[in-house]
């Protein structure tokens, strides 16, 4: 388990989905009122790519079939027994790291 650079601070603006791919996993990134979240960047039903979905406050919303998870957990708001992997962010002087294990 480590921290692994992932994207430059500025490449997440407010409310923009951003796809990135630490160590060949499909990630997307989110920020909201200045926090960055991370979530698996594939839906859990159809493995649709999250990046291409909506972003309203902290929901989610998946661009094929309109699944919605709330990017603070991953949980998806319709069956929270139902998530998306989430990964922790550190934002360090500009630079964004993950968390993975």
């Amino acid at each position: 388990m480590e921290w692994t650079f992932v994207a430059d601070s500025a490449a997440v603006p407010e409310g923009a989905l951003v796809p990135v791919y630490p160590k060949g996993l499909n990630i997307v990134l989110a920020r909201v009122e200045g926090k960055v979240y991370a979530l698996s960047g594939a839906c859990v039903h159809m493995a649709c790519p999250m990046f291409r979905g909506s972003l309203d406050g902290y929901v989610l919303r998946c661009p094929c079939h309109d699944w919605r998870y709330d990017i603070r957990t991953g949980k998806m708001l319709d069956a929270p027994e139902l998530a998306l992997l989430s990964y922790a962010v550190d934002d360090r002087d500009g630079k964004l790291y993950l968390y993975i294990n």
